[in-house]
Parts: structure tokens; C-alpha cells; sequence
């Protein structure tokens, strides 16, 4: 939701922090766990904190 929030396709994103279009995807379906480092860059690109896009509050 947060990528739909700037108008970014999967691989406009997956542009801006160097990955695939298919890694971002994975991302999305909660099939790929990304380093931190990726996680720190997704952030960066949307303008949210880790809480924002990685926290699952039902854990």
C-alpha cells in the first residue's frame, strides 16, 4: 500500500533500491524476508519508518 501511496510500480521501486521487480513482489506477498538493509532502503524510497512497513502487529 505504501508503493500505490507515491504511484511506484514494483519495478519503479525495485529500481530505486537496487533489487528486482520480482524481489519487491515476494516482499509484498510475505515470501522473501529482506535483509535489513533492503528493509532500511524501502523505507527510505516510501518516506515510512521499519514500524510502518514491516511491523505485524498479530506476532
Amino acid at each position: 500500500m505504501a508503493r500505490m501511496e507515491y504511484d511506484l510500480s514494483q519495478e519503479e521501486l525495485a529500481k530505486k533500491v537496487g533489487v528486482t521487480r520480482q524481489t519487491i513482489g515476494l516482499i509484498e506477498l510475505g515470501k522473501y524476508n529482506p535483509t535489513l538493509n533492503l528493509c532500511i532502503a524501502i523505507c527510505k524510497a516510501l518516506n515510512k519508518t521499519l514500524d510502518e512497513l514491516f511491523w505485524d502487529e498479530e506476532m
